[in-house]
């Protein structure tokens, strides 16, 4: 093994466990097996844990696509809602109105949203679905339904309608 200043050069995996007092606890963290003890009882804990499942599978089988959850939701609510503000996209997707802003410009930029003015309030921008736009949305909705899938298949029908049901009285109280 190499030598430098008279100690010998290791790599992680090569480190000694007697010289690692820490080691159980490290190789805890590094297999994701660390005891989360009463983290285990938390509602809000168990909550982020599945959305970040739940958000990187998203974010790999939309890659292909290059849409994010939010800039998916808005496109499916600018088809919904023809000539919606942004502002009304901020308050439906609970997010503030600077990074709404963000999100339809980026989508602007791919033009798969227009920004138009309103012809009654010259204030208000109206978004508009492009063309380009409403083929993207369609293909996202055969990938997100495959996504949605994969998880929907861990519970029965009355499972998914009791789980529908808490989280709407957690967002809704």
């Amino acid at each position: 093994m190499p030598q430098t200043h008279g100690r010998s050069r290791m790599t992680k995996t090569e480190t000694p466990e007697d010289d690692r007092p820490d080691a159980p606890m490290a190789d805890a963290i590094e297999s994701g097996t660390l005891d989360t003890g009463e983290l285990d009882r938390l509602l809000g804990f168990r909550l982020r844990l599945a959305t970040v499942v739940i958000q990187q599978d998203f974010n790999q089988v939309m890659s292909e696509l290059a849409l994010t959850q939010m800039q998916s939701a808005v496109l499916m609510l600018v088809q919904r809602h023809p000539a919606v503000s942004q502002v009304a996209l901020a308050a439906a997707l609970n997010t503030d109105r600077a990074t709404m802003m963000g999100v339809v410009d980026r989508l602007e930029a791919r033009e798969l949203l227009q920004r138009r003015r309103s012809t009654e309030d010259r204030r208000r921008q109206e978004l508009h679905l492009t063309r380009k736009g409403g083929l993207m949305l369609k293909k996202a909705r055969e990938v997100i339904a495959r996504h949605e899938q994969k998880f929907w298949a861990q519970f029965g029908g009355d499972e998914r309608q009791l789980l529908f049901n808490m989280l709407e009285r957690i967002t809704h109280p």
